[in-house]
């Protein structure tokens, strides 16, 4: 019989997390990948979505290496087997002074100041200085630590963080700056 492992059980809770809060009407699943990299034999999963009508995009990325997965099947001794749960965050924006800091700023009350929060902002290497050029800001959101199934509980509201975390940066799209 197949013993599903961590990454797997994990991996159903939080799509179906994430497919209730969709069939909700809050949020619209914009991209999911089931990965295997067979270079250094990890998993991936990752699911995209953005708020029903919102343009910035949220991601929730669970990942388990080798050493978690074998430490698991084969039942190694003094193995610790979990996954990685990284999040990001993406929107396009036309000012980014004063805005990356507002948004560092909030993201850090939203999140109580739990997980390292970092911003990269990147734009075209053509794209002329101006009003038209765009930037791209992605804000990821790493926990450090490994999770279990001991976690799986977490999800509904991580989700909720996340859905505060997307209306706090809509704003801040280039489709809804004021400025």
């Amino acid at each position: 019989m197949f013993d599903p492992t961590i990454f797997e059980n994990l991996k159903v809770v939080m799509e179906g997390a994430v497919y209730d809060l969709d069939l909700e009407g809050v949020i619209l699943v914009v991209g999911r990948q089931d990965l295997v990299d067979l270079a250094d034999m990890s998993r991936a999963y990752v699911i995209r979505f953005r708020l029903k009508d919102g343009k910035c995009t949220g991601e929730l990325r669970l990942i388990a290496g080798l050493a978690d997965l074998a430490g698991e099947k084969l039942e190694w001794k003094h193995a610790t087997p979990g996954c990685s749960l990284e999040i990001k965050f993406t929107l396009e924006m036309k000012e980014t002074g004063s805005a990356c800091h507002t948004i560092q700023r909030e993201l850090e009350a939203i999140w109580d100041h739990r997980p390292d929060i970092r911003q990269t902002v990147s734009y075209p290497y053509h794209a002329e200085a101006g009003r038209d050029r765009l930037f791209t800001n992605e804000i990821r959101c790493s926990f450090n630590r490994k999770i279990d199934e001991g976690h799986w509980s977490d999800f509904p509201e991580l989700l909720d963080v996340m859905v505060d975390s997307l209306e706090a940066l809509e704003p801040h799209h280039a489709a809804g700056e004021t400025g």
